[in-house]
């Protein structure tokens, strides 16, 4: 038995809304974008002033700073799109016509979903293949320029079993200072504890100027000075590149999906608890399905009376839910980082919740 096509008139109607949606959506996305790159750049503009980097500086700041607020701002960007779109449809009357022809608000959801999950898509990959990148190479073209980087702050990141604090990373992360290794054996007992004062990266070795180690051995700690040698051979771990050590030394870095999974599965060093990592996992797999919750969010503002026209609220009220939802699962997000919620009561339940609301809201108007 032969599928039946879809009608042109179906096709139209998709081109239509698709066109007008995301149009709206990256429309919205930008003047959000040139605002918080306005903010962003008031807050770091007298510093990138006073190294010197001058307008190339400021043009090179933001163009690796904006990756990462596309991704913040693309959900808020969806849910104001979808309600400018669907208050111009209802006060110009389209959503009547619409409902004349027999197009239900179920229907008309689903014409317009298929660009909002496009976007979901488009956002995780952002977040997962370009923010990453463009935070990294922001981070180390920072920590490069930085004509104090004694005053940086410490950070300790973990290795397999070994522990490493680290006193501050200079020279886009070819230098590291003031390094303190706590070597574990594999059930968690101290070994041995290693003091390196400076490393340098250079031909693909890591290097240190000497040190001192520390050993308990029975009721005794036995000392011992370390002369300049490769690092790997007083338990520096090994894999790490200058790279590797401007992401640890980042208070919460954007990682890919591919550098979660190496992290959890012990491949990578990292500053971060597996919490977390598998939390930002999850949420990022969910970013669709997050979009999809924004447009069902707007989507009562269908109802309005035609001769309301902006006179009604309930585009406040919408707004409102939108911003109630973006908090809502940032706290539970913060839940999850912390180890308090698994990673799926940390990301999903606002997704359910919201749009079980939001449909229970849309069959009782149906029913009025």
């Amino acid at each position: 038995m032969r599928t039946p096509s879809p009608s042109p008139t179906r096709n139209v109607l998709i081109g239509y809304l698709t066109r007008e949606l995301v149009g709206r959506i990256l429309t919205t996305a930008a003047i959000l974008l040139a605002l918080m790159e306005i903010l962003a750049l008031l807050e770091q503009l007298t510093p990138i002033l006073e190294r010197h980097q001058g307008a190339r500086g400021i043009g090179y700041f933001m163009m690796l700073h904006a990756p990462m607020l596309v991704g913040g701002i693309l959900p808020l960007a969806v849910l104001i799109g979808s309600l400018v779109l669907l208050v111009q449809m209802t006060t110009g009357s389209e959503i009547a016509i619409l409902r004349a022809a027999g197009l239900t608000t179920p229907g008309l959801t689903r014409l317009m979903l298929p660009a909002i999950i496009a976007l979901g898509v488009a956002g995780a990959l952002v977040d997962d293949q370009i923010t990453p990148r463009s935070e990294l190479a922001l981070a180390s073209w920072w920590n490069r320029t930085d004509p104090h980087p004694e005053t940086g702050h410490g950070f300790w990141f973990r290795a397999g079993t070994t522990l490493a604090d680290i006193g501050y990373v200079a020279h886009g992360g070819t230098t590291v200072t003031h390094v303190d290794l706590y070597q574990r054996g594999p059930n968690g007992r101290l070994l041995r504890t290693v003091h390196l004062d400076t490393l340098r990266y250079a031909d693909g070795t890591w290097t240190d100027n000497g040190g001192r180690s520390l050993e308990p051995t029975g009721a005794t700690v036995r000392t011992a000075t370390l002369s300049p040698a490769p690092a790997l051979a007083h338990g520096w771990p090994a894999r790490i590149r200058p790279a590797d050590m401007i992401r640890l030394s980042m208070d919460t870095p954007p990682l890919s999906a591919a550098t979660i999974i190496a992290i959890l599965r012990g491949r990578m060093p990292a500053s971060q608890p597996s919490a977390a990592l598998r939390t930002a996992l999850l949420a990022r797999v969910l970013t669709p399905f997050s979009f999809a919750v924004m447009l069902l969010l707007a989507l009562p503002v269908v109802y309005i009376p035609p001769r309301s026209g902006t006179r009604s609220w309930l585009p406040v009220w919408c707004l409102g839910a939108g911003l109630l939802f973006v908090v809502f699962q940032g706290m539970l997000r913060a839940l999850g980082n912390a180890g308090t919620l698994p990673a799926p009561a940390a990301t999903l339940p606002g997704i359910v919740i919201f749009t079980l609301a939001v449909c229970a809201l849309v069959l009782r108007i149906e029913e009025r």
